[in-house]
């Protein structure tokens, strides 16, 4: 029983000691074997590996490509004008013994990459004017910066891959500024339109009334004209019945002197049945009395 039972513990403790022992390290790791805090092994290969237990422990680092998003940085162009840059950043660990020795873990080496990169960016833009930092052109700009940022980090065991400006834009109060400037400025342009529209329109309706004016004049004194080649083919023709029948021209005009002064209401006439005026009405042939 008590050999059974030294077995169990036996294997209990080898097996305990070979979890304690043993580590994997993946392909998208790194590790640092650490003895009381000093680094003993780096190991860049993956695989199955072995430290001292209760006295070494292990310290992965990653093997892959990192990214950053830095903080928004603003930088004051060489034509003195402000803009906000958003940057991202692509990093990798290269030496993981100098990372380790240097900045200890991947969130102090984020935030000094991104301190040193905002850094330079605020340089080397600080250099251009605006137009040419939102221009497409500034891909020597960014290289520069990549290069430089390098330069500096290459003693913490990262090389930097790529430096790109995610965002550039105008701080929110220039924004609200320029806003408030073009705002002012469409609604200036808009009361000049609608100045020139109203100018216009009073010149049409101006042209419009005039035209109308004239033609009305026209159209009267085409009517005039009418009227007197009228009156005068009618008096051409009274003259041409006078001379034919002077009878039937007098009848004529009786008619219209009987026709204007009966169409009177408010005229009353007190005549003598012998007078002039009814001279036609006594005679059946329509003839004047003698």
């Amino acid at each position: 029983m008590k050999l059974g039972r030294i077995s169990l513990i036996l294997i209990a403790l080898i097996g305990l000691t070979a979890y304690l022992s043993l580590f994997t390290v993946l392909e998208v790791k790194q590790a640092i074997v650490l003895q009381f805090g000093d680094p003993k092994k780096v190991i860049t290969e993956p695989g199955l590996n072995f430290k001292i237990p209760f006295i070494q422990n292990v310290v992965f680092i990653e093997n892959r490509i990192l990214d950053i998003d830095a903080p928004a940085a603003e930088v004051i162009a060489s034509d003195q004008k402000r803009l906000v840059v958003d940057a991202y950043i692509k990093f990798r660990i290269t030496d993981v013994l100098s990372f380790y020795k240097t900045l200890g873990n991947e969130n102090v080496a984020r935030s000094r990459i991104s301190t040193i990169v905002n850094s330079r960016i605020r340089s080397v833009l600080g250099e251009q004017p605006l137009n040419m930092v939102l221009s497409e052109e500034r891909s020597p700009l960014m290289k520069q910066i990549t290069a430089d940022v390098n330069d500096e980090v290459k003693n913490y065991g990262i090389y930097i891959e790529d430096v790109r400006i995610k965002r550039a834009d105008l701080p929110d109060a220039n924004s609200q500024a320029i806003y408030r400037r073009m705002q002012t400025e469409r609604e200036r342009e808009a009361k000049e339109f609608r100045a020139q529209g109203a100018e216009i329109a009073q010149t049409i309706r101006s042209t419009a009334d005039k035209e109308v004016t004239i033609l009305k004049s026209q159209a009267e004194k085409k009517a005039n004209i009418i009227r007197g080649e009228g009156d005068g083919k009618a008096t051409a023709i009274f003259a041409s019945a006078f001379q034919t029948d002077p009878e039937f021209f007098d009848f004529y005009r009786a008619m219209q002197a009987y026709m204007e002064s009966l169409n009177k209401n408010d005229t009353t006439m007190i005549l003598s049945p012998e007078s002039d005026f009814f001279r036609y009405f006594g005679n059946s042939q329509g003839k004047a009395k003698n």
